[in-house]
């Protein structure tokens, strides 16, 4: 049986080089642009409310991925490092139709995710602020 490679399949060849691009963009601009211009991606909800939205910290928390500083990553935003591995188990989930664990760990990442925005805002929880917010 011979192994056909990725690049025969029209469908899967679109995928990867799309994964390519927006992955090599991501990258461009974490590497590149932000260090030679320092213009980041704002938040509107933090600029509006002053508040920590979910996401607050991300772009940030890549960027230390990037660097190999898992621990300031985790700083930055600890959800990403919890929604990520339920995130795989979802793509699973679907990909062999489960559907009373997909549903679940829908709901489960979406409570999570607004739990964690409640909670960042709460004093007694600062911790789960971004460690830095410019």
């Amino acid at each position: 049986m011979r192994m056909r490679l990725i690049t025969t399949n029209p469908s899967v060849r679109k995928k990867v080089l799309g994964t390519i691009l927006i992955g090599g963009t991501g990258y461009l601009y974490l590497k590149v642009w932000l260090p030679l211009t320092g213009i980041g991606i704002p938040c509107v909800f933090h600029e509006v409310t002053g508040l920590y939205c979910p996401g607050c910290g991300i772009t940030r928390s890549l960027g230390a991925i990037l660097r190999l500083d898992i621990h300031e990553a985790f700083r930055y935003n600890m959800l990403i490092f919890i929604l990520a591995p339920l995130y795989l188990l979802y793509m699973l989930a679907v990909k062999k139709d489960w559907v009373n664990l997909k549903n679940g760990l829908l709901y489960s990442m979406l409570g999570l995710t607004i739990s964690f925005g409640i909670l960042r805002n709460i004093p007694i929880f600062s911790w789960m602020e971004p460690t830095s917010f410019t």
